[in-house]
C-alpha cells in the first residue's frame, strides 16, 4: 500500500495527496470526490485502511473518523445529478476531482488518483488503475468519499422514503428500479441514467 508513496518521497516530493470518488454508477444522487493529505510517518499510519469496497460499513465509519482527525488537509466535493446529466458522469467526476485539488488549503507536490486522467489541476498527478487497493493515500480518500456519500444518501432517504435510498444508496438494484417504475423519479435521480427504465 506504500509503494507509490515511498517512490515519490524518495524522489524529493514533500506533499503527497490521494484522491478517489464514490458514486459514478448509481441512478440517483451526486458523485462525491475526496482528496486527502495524510501524515506518512510510521507511527501515524492508520491500521486497517484499504479499498473502501473491501471494508464493512462499520469499519469504514470508524476509519472515516480517524482519517478526518489525522489528516493534514482534506477536501470533499459533491457534483450533483443535474450537472452529471449535463456534462456526463466522467466529466462530472473530473470536475469534482479538479475542484477538490484546486481548493485544498495546501500546495500538493504529487497527487495519486484512482484511475482518472485528464484533470485540470495545478500539480503533477498519477492515475493508478485500482489505486484504492494499491495506495494508502488513495484508500484514505476512497473511504472519505464513500462514507460521506453513504451518509448523504441516508439523509435523502428521509426526504424520499419510497425509494429506500438508505439501503441501496441510489444504485440500480432490483428494488430501486421497481420503485422507480412505480413512483417515477425524484429530484435527485439522474435522467440520463434512468431513461432506460422509465422512458
Amino acid at each position: 500500500m506504500f509503494k507509490y508513496e515511498e517512490k515519490y518521497l524518495s524522489e524529493g516530493y514533500k506533499i503527497l495527496a490521494g484522491m478517489d470518488e464514490a458514486g459514478r454508477g448509481p441512478l440517483a444522487g451526486p458523485v462525491v470526490c475526496a482528496c486527502v493529505v495524510m501524515p506518512l510517518e510510521d507511527n501515524k499510519i492508520i491500521d486497517g485502511v484499504n479499498d473502501s469496497k473491501k471494508l464493512s460499513a462499520k469499519k469504514r465509519d470508524e476509519l472515516y473518523d480517524k482519517i478526518i482527525s489525522t489528516a493534514i488537509c482534506y477536501k470533499i466535493v459533491e457534483v450533483d445529478n443535474k450537472t452529471i446529466d449535463k456534462i456526463n458522469i466522467l466529466n462530472a467526476t473530473k470536475l469534482g476531482m479538479s475542484n477538490c485539488v484546486n481548493t485544498m488549503d495546501i500546495n500538493i507536490d504529487m497527487l495519486l488518483v484512482d484511475a482518472v486522467n485528464g484533470l485540470d489541476v495545478k500539480c503533477k498527478y498519477l492515475p493508478i488503475i485500482k489505486g484504492d487497493a494499491k495506495s494508502y493515500l488513495i484508500a484514505c480518500a476512497s473511504i472519505l468519499a464513500k462514507v460521506y456519500r453513504d451518509r448523504l444518501m441516508q439523509r435523502f432517504d428521509e426526504k424520499y422514503p419510497v425509494y429506500n435510498f438508505k439501503k441501496h444508496k441510489g444504485y440500480g438494484t432490483k428494488e430501486h428500479i421497481e420503485n422507480l417504475k412505480k413512483y417515477g423519479k425524484c429530484e435527485i435521480h439522474r435522467d440520463t441514467f434512468i431513461k432506460h427504465f422509465i422512458g
